[in-house]
Formats: structure tokens, C-alpha cells, sequence
């Protein structure tokens, strides 16, 4: 893996060039045909195929650092590739192939009294910086949605991840190279100097829109820091309330894939709340819980019901744990969990496990989030299992994009007006 490493009076303008190179890409971008597009990203694919080895000898020696460092076992499960998970990213990439090309689509059209003709059609967002930590899977999936929606995209992944990441830029690049598209298209940060972010976050004149996906610290600092207009992606304090109503094997089956599936990504199950009409659930879910590997963390009545679940504190509720440690209260029927949630979630992801139509119809109308699901897991909070391929995240903001983040929300639109001499009287 080549970093750049410049001394901090030449960081600026080393960026700045990244930026113009970006900007240049996108020009060209943002006039390619769709089948060019898919053609680079099927070429990606197989160059992810072909190097499927180097990028495994890269990411086993990122991993080995970081078992180093001490980096919590969530972490590691996000930064880990094996031959499944690249051969994931080229499916993704594939998948987005298959897409329809989101630009230049005719949104809408109308004729006004005076014979003007005006359509709004899409366009790119030009130029995407996209900060990111520990998934190395987010560099193809980033850069396939960028290239596919007609942007240039500055990738910064994190330190943990950077030898991976490299080597799939190669390969990203490869696929653009062998489509005859500037390679600028994809590029990543080529250092690990955190200078580089306060620098990327400043570059308002190069770049249009910042994507941050990371943890509390990161999203706080692009939040305080960034000149660009940012599509945020917040931390996955995510719920599953059981209702009084609930089918007892589906809340049980649910909660458990819900927040054990993969504890790590941002769509687990945080916290755990039950009806107070079916306490008499709650040992059974505790039970399944701890089997599975989970610390509970309960309230008095959690407590009660079983000796292993330890006291949750003020902070449990508020916290996204990315790791096998669920909170759990009882709360008394669907308004005193939707006010719980509206509280303490991130407006990321929320689930209803209830029988009750009314119940399910109130929960998913009054609590405020980008996603709210009823009667199936929260970890469905996912790009490719709502049918749109990769995504670069999940925006918890409500300006521009929410929830999954795909090709389409990628777009902005302009106004085309048609005349045939008209002037304002």
C-alpha cells in the first residue's frame, strides 16, 4: 500500500488536487452514458474476483494490527473479509450494474398558460467526499453507487482499514480504466494523517455533498467541522417493542436475530421493550437472549424475572452498544414505548412485534425515524434488502435523503424550460 506522507504545510494543497481531480472526473460523469457506467462496474467485479487474494492477504494483515491495538471484537467483525464477504462486493457491484441509470430521468413535466414547456429532470451531485470507518466493504459499495449516479468520489476510510481499502480502489480503478473513464472518478485519501478530514471538510469549492459513516465521535466532528452540506448518518440506537398483542414465537425469533445476527451494524436491536400485559414473556426472551450469547441489561422487572440480567443505568438507554449487550424495560402498552423511543432512539431504525393492526398502524405513524418496521427484524435495516443494491448508509437527517442511501438519493434534479419566444410582461 503507497500513503502519501507530506508534511502538513503540503497537505492542503495535495488535497486541493485530489478535489480538482475530482471535480474534473465528475464533469465527464456526469455526460456518460448509462451502459458505459455499467459496463466499468461489472468490470469492477471481476477485477474484485481476480484479486480476491491480494485483498485478503491486505485485510489479514489489517486485522493483525488491529487484534494488535486492542480493537473490540464489533470492530473487528466490521473490518474482517473473507472470501464470502468480497465476493459480496462484487455481487453489489453487479446488482447495481442491473439498476436503472437514475440520471437524467424525467421527474416530472407540465405547460404553463403562456406555452412555456418545463420539465425537472436528474442530475448528479457532482463531487461526494465520503468518510467512513473500520467496513472496508463500504469503499466498493461507495464508489459502484458514486459511479453509477454519475459522481466522483474522495474516500476516506478509516487508518484500521487502509491496506484493504487500497487494494480495492485498485480494483474499482481497474474497472473505470477498462471502460475508458478517468480513474479520478474513485479516489481515495491516500494518508492517515487525521488532518486530512478537517482539510477534506473545508474543500466547499471542490466538493458538494460530505457522507460520514462511523461512530458517535466521527459524525460529531463532520457535524462541527464541515463547510459542505453533509448527509449524516447517526449511530443505530435501534428498537424492538413486544406488544401485548405479540405472537409469542415471532417475538421470540425476532428479538434474538434482531439484535445477534451481527451485533456490530447499525441496524441491531439496542434496546429490548416489553409490554407490560406480557411480562410473562420475559424470562423466555431473557433466556433466548443469553443463550445466544447477549448480556442483558434490565430494569426492576427484567431484573426480577431473572438473576443473570444485570441493572441497566440512565446511559443503557441512550447507548449504541455495536456489541452482545442488549438494555430491556417493561413499558406500560404502544404510547409509553413510542415515548420512550422518540427519547432515547437516533431516528435510525424501530420495530413492532404486535398481532394488532391499530397498534402497528399508531407505532409506525407516531414515532419519528427514517425506518420503522412491523413484525420483523430490525437488521433488515439494510440498502440490498430493501431491493436497491449496496448503499452508502443510512441517513438519520430528513433534508435531501432518508433512511437507506442508494443511487437515487445520490441525484439532484434542475429545471429544463422550453419557449418560443416568450418574455415577461
Amino acid at each position: 500500500m503507497n500513503v502519501m506522507k507530506v508534511e502538513t504545510a503540503d497537505l492542503t494543497n495535495a488535497m486541493r488536487a485530489l478535489g480538482r481531480a475530482a471535480r474534473t472526473a465528475a464533469t465527464q460523469l456526469a455526460m456518460t452514458d448509462g451502459a458505459t457506467k455499467d459496463n466499468a462496474l461489472r468490470a469492477m467485479a471481476a477485477e474484485l474476483r481476480l484479486r480476491g487474494a491480494d485483498i485478503l492477504a491486505a485485510n489479514a494483515a489489517d486485522m493483525s494490527e488491529a487484534k494488535a491495538k486492542g480493537l473490540g471484537a464489533a470492530l473487528l467483525d466490521r473490518l474482517m473479509l473473507d472470501a464470502k464477504r468480497v465476493e459480496a462486493m462484487a455481487k453489489g457491484l453487479e446488482e447495481i450494474a442491473e439498476q436503472r441509470d437514475p440520471i437524467s430521468r424525467v421527474l416530472s413535466e407540465w405547460d404553463r398558460p403562456n406555452g412555456l414547456k418545463i420539465a425537472r429532470i436528474s442530475v448528479p451531485l457532482g463531487v461526494i467526499g465520503i468518510i467512513y470507518e473500520s467496513r472496508p466493504n463500504v469503499t466498493a459499495d461507495a464508489g459502484g453507487l458514486c459511479l453509477k449516479s454519475g459522481n466522483a468520489a474522495i474516500l476516506r476510510g478509516g487508518s484500521e482499514s487502509a491496506r484493504s481499502s487500497a487494494v480495492i480502489v485498485e480494483c474499482l480503478q481497474a474497472g473505470l480504466r477498462a471502460a475508458d473513464l478517468p480513474i479520478e472518478a474513485i479516489q481515495t485519501v491516500p494518508t492517515t494523517d487525521r488532518a486530512a478530514v478537517g482539510i477534506l471538510l473545508s474543500m466547499h469549492d471542490l466538493i458538494d455533498v460530505i457522507v460520514p459513516r462511523g461512530g458517535k465521535g466521527l459524525n460529531e466532528r463532520v457535524a462541527a467541522e464541515s463547510r459542505i452540506p453533509v448527509i449524516m448518518h447517526l449511530e443505530g440506537n435501534c428498537h424492538t417493542y413486544v406488544d401485548g398483542d405479540a405472537d409469542f414465537e415471532k417475538a421470540r425469533t425476532i428479538t434474538v436475530n434482531a439484535k445477534m445476527r451481527r451485533t456490530g451494524v447499525c441496524g441491531a436491536t439496542e434496546t429490548l421493550l416489553v409490554d407490560r400485559r406480557v411480562t410473562a414473556l420475559i424470562p423466555t426472551l431473557i433466556d433466548d437472549l443469553i443463550k445466544a450469547g447477549c448480556e442483558v441489561r434490565g430494569d426492576d422487572a427484567f431484573q426480577a424475572a431473572d438473576s443473570r440480567v444485570k441493572p441497566a443505568n440512565d446511559a443503557d438507554w441512550d447507548t449504541e452498544y455495536l456489541d452482545a449487550i442488549i438494555a430491556a424495560r417493561v413499558v406500560d402498552g404502544v404510547g409509553e414505548a413510542i415515548e420512550h423511543i422518540n427519547r432515547h432512539g437516533s431516528k435510525h431504525t424501530e420495530a413492532i412485534i404486535t398481532e394488532n393492526p391499530s397498534a402497528a398502524d399508531r407505532f409506525l405513524r407516531e414515532i419519528d425515524a427514517g425506518i420503522l418496521i412491523w413484525n420483523a427484524s430490525t437488521q433488515f435495516a439494510d440498502g440490498a434488502e430493501f431491493g436497491m443494491g449496496a448503499e452508502i448508509g443510512i441517513s438519520t437527517g430528513k433534508l435531501h435523503a432518508r433512511g437507506p442511501v442508494g443511487c437515487e438519493q445520490l441525484t439532484s434534479y434542475k429545471y429544463l424550460v422550453r419557449g418560443t419566444g416568450q418574455v415577461r410582461p
